[in-house]
């Protein structure tokens, strides 16, 4: 851990308010994105990520030094954003931010790419949502965070081999909801574009 990160962490838990403002500061994308991904909704994901935070403030008496600061906190966040999906039934995907955020950098995509990208992000997004909750955040921590399957499994206090079980079904799935909705994409296109036989 950065040794400047490590000063916030000692002056917060003994109770610096401004020390754990910067932690706050450092940590806040990877905690938004995280809570983003699993929630599918802008304004979700920043409320989501301020009471993760807050979470966070009051437990730091608990937190073990020994572990990842970084890895805690999404803990925290992947186990509050669990709960908020199982208390309701039907997400909204929200897909324009992120695209925003990736061509930022004024490298101007031309429009069928811009298509292209949003349909396949369209596509994974809804083939994320048919996953269980805990799978769901077993599989972003993996990918998206590139968490160890130890990290994972302390952060969703799971066994390792649970993680490992989790990890396979998801992907299992995926791939075949990727196989279905491709099969179903086919069969589209041969109906537009094969000449009927009236």
């Amino acid at each position: 851990m950065d040794t400047q990160i490590e000063r916030w962490l000692d002056a917060a838990i003994q109770g610096n308010d401004e020390a754990y403002g910067h932690l706050v500061e450092y940590y806040q994308t990877g905690v938004f994105n995280l809570c983003y991904r699993m929630l599918n909704n802008r304004q979700e994901a920043e409320d989501a990520a301020q009471e993760v935070f807050w979470r966070a403030y009051n437990a730091l008496h608990r937190y073990d030094r020994d572990r990842s600061f970084q890895t805690w906190l999404l803990s925290i966040a992947s186990h509050f954003c669990i709960d908020q999906q199982r208390k309701r039934k039907l997400t909204l995907i929200d897909i324009d931010e992120p695209f925003e955020e990736t061509f930022r950098d004024g490298n101007s995509p031309t429009p069928e790419k811009t298509m292209l990208l949003r349909e396949n992000s369209t596509q994974i997004e809804a083939m994320l949502e048919t996953l269980k909750p805990t799978d769901r955040a077993a599989l972003m921590l993996r990918y998206w965070y590139e968490m160890s399957e130890k990290e994972i499994a302390e952060s969703l206090s799971l066994s390792v081999s649970a993680v490992k079980s989790r990890l396979f079904r998801a992907r299992k799935e995926l791939a075949l909801a990727f196989d279905d909705d491709s099969m179903e994409s086919q069969r589209t296109e041969r109906e537009l574009y094969e000449p009927s036989n009236v």
